[in-house]
């Protein structure tokens, strides 16, 4: 029999489609999340046909703070207890900071900070009332450092790195964890979006979606503050420690420079 239900946000392609995979192949119920109903469709298909669990599909914009609650209150209309939340979806934009629109920005930060913060505020209360549950918050090596011409999203995975850390102490024998996934550059079509696929990160040290997912999914199911796959981005994220800030931000502008 599955084991438990998980809502998966971002879940039609790259880490999100991995992760959701990842659960499924353990047995676990799935809630899909995503804007293309014919992605997640396919992967509801995949899902059953192959590991025999079931998918809910709920389509939705997590930019509109609306829709975001919208999730919540569908799940709770069709009786659906989610035991454990990732919140994947995100992205962003490489350019001068000034030739992005406002309004382009202001759909980064819903996604990557609001929708992450209140999904995992609507959900928190019911796992805790169980005295279980599990939250994997999907950051990025960039969480680690500022980032010139990606500064944005540098900043929100910032934001969701020092948010998971902060509620891993703080629900500490509350019976749930939180877990924060920070990949480096992954094979997913992120980077395209982005515009960063010419980087040298992007050419040197991308790893496959697939192994980050699992990765990520078996650090949540132990209850890992932080996991951050890959020897590289490793070096890269714990070295922004050791190295002074101004210094750290003017290297990672060469390592994410514009055409």
């Amino acid at each position: 029999m599955p084991q438990e239900r998980v809502l998966v946000t971002g879940a039609s392609s790259g880490i999100g489609r991995e992760l959701a995979l990842q659960f499924a192949e353990n047995r676990n119920n799935l809630v899909l999340v995503a804007r293309s109903r014919d992605k997640l469709e396919a992967l509801e298909f995949e899902v059953r046909t192959k590991y025999g669990v079931t998918a809910e599909i709920i389509c939705a914009d997590l930019s509109q703070e609306g829709q975001v609650r919208g999730v919540f209150e569908e799940t709770e209309r069709r009786g659906l207890q989610v035991d454990i939340l990732v919140n994947n979806a995100g992205f962003g934009d490489m350019a001068h900071f000034w030739d992005v629109p406002a309004e382009r920005y202001l759909q980064t930060i819903a996604v990557n900070v609001g929708a992450l913060t209140q999904l995992t505020r609507l959900y928190l209360p019911g796992m805790m009332q169980r005295k279980k549950g599990r939250i994997l918050n999907v950051a990025s090596t960039a969480s680690f450092q500022p980032g010139p011409n990606v500064a944005v999203y540098f900043a929100t995975k910032a934001y969701v790195l020092s948010l998971s850390e902060a509620l891993s102490i703080e629900l500490r024998g509350t019976g749930v964890t939180v877990t924060c996934l920070a990949p480096g550059p992954t094979l997913t079509g992120f980077g395209d979006q982005a515009h960063m696929q010419h980087t040298p990160l992007f050419r040197f040290a991308i790893m496959e979606a697939e192994p980050v997912a699992k990765l990520g999914y078996n650090a949540t199911m132990k209850g890992k503050p932080l996991v951050i796959p890959g020897f590289i981005n490793k070096t890269l994220a714990f070295s922004s420690r050791l190295w002074p800030r101004q210094w750290i931000a003017w290297t990672t502008g060469k390592l994410h420079p514009l055409k």
